[in-house]
């Protein structure tokens, strides 16, 4: 106000008010349009900024991925550096975290915009257990007051007066010998694929000797770094090769294939019946994106095979001659095997829980009674579905073959080991005679342990694995027995989702034997036969065949489905935690 009237009175000085009063105009435009101005400059330095952050941010996982892919594929994760984007570096740093795990952590920066993520890997062999109780062949047999809290599913018969609370399976079971055969020991030609378009895919016909339905087959295979998963289907012959007509087919995951050559087996989905005489084709198809470092190879011989020839090429019509010509795979197929049975079982509570199998007879069943034939059921046959087929131990022969390479990797002690009244830690190791823990005695092992003789735990002894295996588990293989008794047990991390896995190689009828609650223990024995005792308790059980004695209880936990144990060499990088630090 006060400068107003100064400019009033400087007008009677003619041209010098005219002077003053556009100064101060221009002074109030100045002001005017720099504060228009001025968030406009800040909007756009904010834009900027986020645009910059976001660059960082991708700086940064994209030096975790690098990380990461490196791990997955066994490289080297020293010096990692990415090449400089718009000006921008990320610096990616990867440590141990408690046993068999890795923090990486990356930090991305773009003119001093700085974003950094982490991601908690650990490695191990991945496992699904599907069932509270899986049993091969021999089947499952159910005493009187045993029970299975879970479902459970049995390549053989079920049978007995035991209860189940969820659903039953019993499978059509494979013949114990195979009606193909080829090849044995160590293989004189490797054949490989899934390494290029043009050798993506790899068949061998051959002739059943038998009609008879096609039960599975076996494949001797290993791997290159980390290929996708294969699909195995019988085809029909079109012209000296496979046709598209798929008659049977089956799944094999790539993580039951070990980098050493090993046995596989693929069961089929369905059980279609083979002429003999007829030309077939097994064709083994590669479902990722081709590799030419991570693929397949198949062990062969030349001219070994009378009833059929090996092809190379891709689906669905490409195929060549073997290089050298006249290649066979090493490969076993089965036909036949006994159809399925459950009998006397009580199974499902409420309304829920349903049985599955050729024959059902005497049981109960809260759900549907899946089946062709069968008396004295409290439900009648419902014939809508076609009988069950077997399905494959969750753990390959070739897994275990890395689980032992790690132990024995490990160092090797030769005598027979008594751990009593102490607490003892090992590392990987073989065991070349027997182990036995007891009284009140504690064995903590951070490695894979394999026993070539018998393994006891008794009188309140404990094998258990440390806390810093957070979500893994550990595994224990014996070549003998395991007995379980007098309060000896097994115990995880404390996790909930950590266990302890005790694995008997031996064909035992008593491979493994438990008369107590075992604690967090998950039971395997493919080629023997599991006991369980009166009162014993566990939480998984994967046999041949499977015991439960009077009272005897499997509680099946829900976190065994996406199980990791700690890993041999081929073991996979599995990602636990991921996200922005």
């Amino acid at each position: 106000m006060k400068n107003f009237f100064k400019i009033k009175k400087l007008k009677r000085n003619g041209g010098q008010v005219m002077i003053i009063s556009l100064v101060f105009f221009l002074s109030i435009s100045v002001g005017i349009i720099t504060g228009l101005v001025s968030p406009s400059v800040r909007e756009f330095r904010i834009s900027k900024d986020l645009v910059q952050s976001r660059q960082s941010f991708f700086l940064s996982e994209s030096g975790v991925e690098d990380a990461f892919y490196r791990l997955k594929n066994n490289l080297s994760v020293s010096n990692l550096s990415l090449p400089s984007i718009n000006g921008g570096t990320a610096t990616t740093l990867v440590t141990d975290s408690g046993y068999n795990g890795k923090i990486i952590s990356s930090t991305g920066d773009l003119y001093s915009r700085q974003r950094t993520n982490s991601v908690s890997v650990s490695s191990g062999l991945g496992a699904s257990f599907n069932y509270g109780v899986q049993a091969g062949e021999g089947g499952i047999q159910l005493n009187n007051n045993s029970s299975v809290t879970g479902s459970v599913y049995s390549n053989g018969p079920i049978t007995g007066g035991g209860n189940i609370t969820g659903s039953a399976t019993s499978a059509n079971s494979p013949a114990l010998t195979s009606d193909q055969s080829n090849g044995s020991g160590t293989p004189d030609y490797d054949i490989s694929f899934a390494n290029t378009t043009g050798t993506q895919d790899f068949a061998q016909s051959f002739q059943v000797s038998t009609t008879s339905p096609v039960n599975k087959v076996q494949l001797y295979l290993k791997k290159v770094l980390s290929p996708g998963n294969l699909t195995i289907s019988i085809r029909s012959d079109s012209s000296s090769s496979p046709s598209a007509t798929v008659i049977a087919s089956g799944t094999l995951s790539a993580s039951l294939v070990s980098t050493s050559y090993g046995w596989i087996n693929i069961p089929f989905s369905t059980n279609h019946q083979l002429v003999a005489g007829t030309t077939y084709w097994l064709v083994i198809q590669h479902s990722g994106t081709v590799s030419a470092t991570a693929y397949y190879k198949i062990g062969a011989n030349s001219n070994g095979y009378a009833n059929g020839i090996g092809k190379i090429g891709a689906l669905p019509s490409t195929w060549n001659a073997t290089t050298p010509a006249g290649l066979d795979i090493f490969f076993n197929l089965y036909l036949g095997g006994l159809v399925g049975s459950i009998n006397g079982v009580h199974i499902g509570t409420g309304l829920v829980g349903n049985a599955y199998a050729h024959t059902v007879s005497s049981a109960t069943i809260a759900g549907t009674n899946y089946c062709q034939t069968g008396t004295g059921n409290n439900k009648a046959c419902n014939t809508t579905l076609a009988d069950p087929v077997s399905i494959s131990m969750p753990i390959s022969d070739a897994n275990i073959a890395d689980w032992k390479t790690a132990a024995t990797a490990g160092g090797v002690y030769t005598g027979n080991i008594l751990i009593d009244g102490t607490n003892t830690t090992y590392s990987a190791r073989k065991i070349v005679g027997n182990l036995t823990v007891q009284n009140n005695s504690t064995l903590s092992f951070t490695g894979v342990i394999w026993v070539t003789g018998n393994l006891s735990v008794n009188n309140n002894g404990v094998i258990r694995v440390p806390t810093s295996f957070g979500t893994n588990s550990g595994i224990i293989i014996t070549d003998g027995t395991i007995d379980i008794s007098n309060n000896g047990s097994f115990t995880g991390s404390g996790n909930a989702s950590s266990f302890v896995m005790a694995l008997s190689t031996s064909n035992s009828t008593s491979a493994i034997t438990v008369n107590n609650n075992a604690g967090t223990v998950i039971l395997y024995a493919a080629n023997g036969t599991i006991n369980m005792n009166s009162t014993a308790e566990a939480k998984e059980i994967n046999g041949y065949r499977i015991v439960l004695g009077n009272n005897a209880n499997v509680t099946y936990n829900t976190g065994l489905v996406n199980q990791n144990f700690v890993s041999g060499p081929t073991g996979g990088w599995n990602i636990s935690n991921w996200g922005e630090i």
